[in-house]
């Protein structure tokens, strides 16, 4: 059991598990876990942290087939700028490694927006805590369990 799964469970949010193989080499994530679970792109979302200009860190989360906008993450963030965090810091500060970086059960609780284009979805897939394992949940459940907001942060 990952982190983002304890937390499902914890706070009894209505969720699904799915497990796929995860093929080394992948250049994105989240078709890959798309195409392996047979669900449309547009339910599958992926976890993004950003650095603002204020420094602070905070997380994304968008559709897999779109770019975040860096200018529309800021501004709901209420900063002047954003871009990537590095690596290193986006491990450091939720606890998993790239590619399975879930929006559950990160080690700090960082500020985090969700794209508005989740709420046409009844149902959204969001990493679990690490590649090949995904957690479907409803995007209320999701925006409410982290304390997200939702956002218009795609390009």
């Amino acid at each position: 059991m990952t982190p983002a799964i304890v937390i499902a469970e914890k706070k009894k949010l209505p969720h699904t598990v799915h497990e796929y193989v995860h093929e080394s080499g992948v250049a994105s994530y989240g078709e890959e876990a798309a195409e392996k679970l047979g669900v449309a792109v547009n339910q599958v979302y992926k976890t993004l942290v950003v650095r603002l200009s204020s420094d602070e860190l905070v997380v994304a989360v968008i559709p897999v087939a779109q770019k975040l906008s860096m200018k529309l993450i800021a501004k709901a963030a209420g900063a002047k700028r954003a871009g990537m965090a590095s690596p290193c810091d986006v491990e450091r500060s939720t606890g998993y490694v790239l590619g399975g970086v879930s929006p559950l059960g990160q080690k700090r609780r960082l500020r985090t927006f969700v794209d508005e284009s989740a709420k046409s979805c009844e149902t959204v897939f969001v990493s679990a805590g690490r590649r090949g394992l995904e957690i479907e949940l409803s995007p209320d459940n999701l925006v409410a369990s982290v304390s997200a907001r939702y956002a218009d942060i795609c390009q």
